[in-house]
């Protein structure tokens, strides 16, 4: 008998050994938990809160977040009360006013909680828990205003304390459909632009909190999360006020009738003045021995359990989308830091803006000779319109086919009466069997006037060639100038003056075709006079012909003939010179615009008027200024960025290698 107790005594010390041991092995396991979630968890989310805090997003690189929304008075502030340990601003009406986003870091060596808000670009508070509310309302009224308004300017409020989850969410205003006194009209569509703008990215985990005491497809959280994530793939539910309305909650977190793809976690907030410690006792009875919620999963319920799911979930979609946050820094630094050197560089003297000037002249000379005189344009391969050769040959070509190729008469009247008109007007006391030189000058200048328009329409039309944009006005202004040269070139020596201040020609075919026509005077002669023959005849050159009214002219007859072939035969050499000159006129005028025009043109904008045009250099256009600084910040923003992954993913490394 005397030994059962000390048999009793000796299992109760076996247990009790047992239970140190269990304690002892556990505390390892969370020892190696702990150190592992140092080396790889953290330092990613330590990477993206840098990121964050340098202001990425400003460059459209989108981070993990996880975004909390809920219709007003759902016990969003609860939650992430219970969440933090610390007591967040309430009241009547919107709570939260601008987003607010919470960094919780666990701290296992702090003796206690130190806490800190960031805004308004740079600003930092430090503050503690018995005042963290008081500041987060001089924070946002220093944003929004003292009113009721909303903005979309974040304060990010830094809670380092031991036994919290390591955890970012951003706490966005509760949405509200009704505006209370004090509230803009159109509350309800800034407070749903905000969220939509938070919780539309893909990088995005919607925490979407939710009311036990209403039906939650009638939700308006739920309404605007279903927009942007009709799955649910993204969206974690809270159920909040478990106990006042435990009736029938079992079947709509098990049903979900609503698509919630992260499923469904319960909780029970803080109620009157419970420490955040009895809360969570309180919690735990009430999921242990409520007669309903205790039917609940585990797994589904209490605030320790929503902690672990959020870290879970923000680790894995930082895993997922850091590789891609990456690549975007790098392709943006990539684009940004091309674009800023193709810039026009930054001038700051007289002697950069003179040496920058006459690099851009040698430049654009160069380009120029390439594309408008030597047919060379591998730069510009399928831009026609840098093509420049071809498309001064296409020029030319049209407006030799707009020249008729044969002498110009009027379609409805008789042959030669014109040619006898003039010879009638043009006689004078001389021998009878010379043609008057005054009658060829009269017909030719009717003739060339009737074709003058032409090379004027070829001077005077808008290029179609293309020039670099940085050129363009200076390249235009020159051919303006050129082109009012060429129209008076065209109109004094071409087509008027020199055509008609002799009729000469050194052509061969002038005497040919003339001497091919005049074949034909006799056979032509003999139908005008003798009246026995037909008066219709075939002549070369002009095809078959009715002479029956030339008989009563048959003086002239002869003359007006010989004066036909003549001007026949001399339009094509008239011709020739109108597209061989007019051509090698535009070729030449364009080789002078690319060799010595251009330059001096852009010397004396630049150098006249007192160095004008150099001051005009030194100072950049309003819209490059901008935009040279705009890539410069956005370079610093993104090399820092790349540096602050460049060191995560070096610990994370050297943590594996260990």
């Amino acid at each position: 008998m005397p030994k059962k107790p000390q048999m009793g005594a000796s299992k109760q010390a076996h247990a009790a050994d047992d239970a140190k041991g269990a304690a002892a092995e556990s505390a390892v396991t969370a020892s190696a938990i702990a150190a592992s979630y140092d080396d790889q968890i953290r330092p990613l989310l330590d990477a993206v809160d840098r990121l964050r805090h340098l202001k990425i997003t400003q460059e459209g690189i989108q981070l993990p977040t996880i975004v909390v929304v809920g219709d007003q008075s759902s016990g969003k502030s609860s939650v992430l009360e219970s969440l933090a340990g610390i007591s967040l601003p309430r009241g009547q009406g919107i709570c939260t006013r601008v987003p607010l986003v919470m960094r919780l870091q666990d701290d296992p060596t702090a003796d206690s909680p130190r806490l800190q808000l960031e805004y308004s670009s740079g600003r930092v508070v430090a503050t503690t828990e018995a005042k963290v509310a008081d500041a987060i309302n001089a924070a946002t009224a220093e944003i929004a205003g003292a009113g009721k308004g909303i903005s979309d300017a974040p304060i990010t409020l830094v809670v380092r304390k031991r036994g919290v989850p390591d955890l970012t969410l951003v706490d966005l205003p509760g949405i509200t459909r009704v505006p209370v006194q004090g509230q803009p009209e159109d509350i309800y569509d800034q407070i749903a632009r905000i969220i939509k703008q938070y919780i539309s990215p893909k990088e995005s985990i919607i925490l979407n909190v939710l009311s036990a005491t209403v039906d939650f497809p009638t939700c308006e959280s739920i309404r605007m999360s279903q927009q942007v994530d009709r799955t649910g793939e993204r969206t974690l539910a809270v159920v909040t006020k478990v106990d006042k309305l435990p009736e029938g909650l079992l079947e709509k977190v098990t049903m979900d009738d609503v698509n919630i793809g992260l499923g469904y976690v319960c909780v029970r907030n803080r109620i009157g003045d419970e420490t955040y410690d009895q809360a969570r006792v309180e919690e735990e009875r009430l999921f242990k021995y409520h007669p309903l919620l205790s039917k609940i999963d585990k797994s589904m319920v209490g605030i320790p359990v929503l902690a672990q799911r959020l870290m879970q979930i923000q680790a894995s979609i930082i895993a997922k989308c850091l590789p891609d946050i990456v690549k975007q820094i790098n392709d943006r630094l990539s684009r940004s830091s091309s674009e800023l050197d193709q810039m026009p560089p930054d001038l700051n003297n007289v002697a950069d803006a003179v040496r920058v000037f006459f690099h851009i002249v040698k430049q654009v000379c160069t380009s120029l000779e390439k594309i408008l005189v030597r047919g060379e344009f591998d730069e510009y391969a399928e831009e026609r319109e840098f093509h420049g050769t071809a498309r001064i040959a296409e020029m030319l070509s049209g407006y030799a086919k707009k020249l008729p190729a044969q002498c110009p008469r009027s379609s409805d009247e008789l042959f030669l009466m014109e040619e006898l008109r003039i010879l009638d007007e043009t006689k004078g006391i001389n021998l009878p069997n010379f043609l008057p030189r005054s009658a060829f000058h009269v017909m030719l200048k009717k003739k060339i006037e009737t074709v003058v328009q032409v090379p004027q329409d070829l001077v005077n039309g808008e290029s179609t060639i293309g020039v670099q944009p940085s050129c363009r006005r200076a390249v235009q202004s020159l051919m303006d100038k050129a082109r009012a040269r060429s129209a008076q070139h065209v109109r004094e020596l071409m087509v008027m003056e020199m055509e008609l201040v002799a009729d000469y020609t050194a052509n061969p075919d002038y005497m040919k075709t003339w001497a091919e026509i005049m074949e034909g005077y006799d056979k032509f002669m003999e139908a005008v006079e003798d009246t026995t023959k037909t008066t219709r005849v075939t002549l070369h050159g002009f095809g078959e012909v009715d002479v029956s009214h030339l008989r009563v002219h048959a003086d002239l007859a002869g003359k007006a003939f010989d004066l036909r072939a003549r001007l026949t035969a001399y339009w094509k050499s008239i011709v020739l010179r109108l597209v061989d000159g007019l051509a090698l006129h535009v070729l030449l005028r364009v080789k002078q615009l690319v060799e010595k025009d251009l330059e001096e043109e852009l010397g004396n904008e630049l150098l006249s008027n007192k160095f004008a045009g150099v001051e005009r250099m030194l100072a950049p256009s309003p819209g490059t200024g901008t935009k040279r600084e705009r890539l410069k910040k956005s370079i610093v923003l993104l090399r820092q960025s790349k540096e602050v992954v460049a060191n995560i993913m070096d610990r994370i490394s050297a943590a594996g290698e260990v």
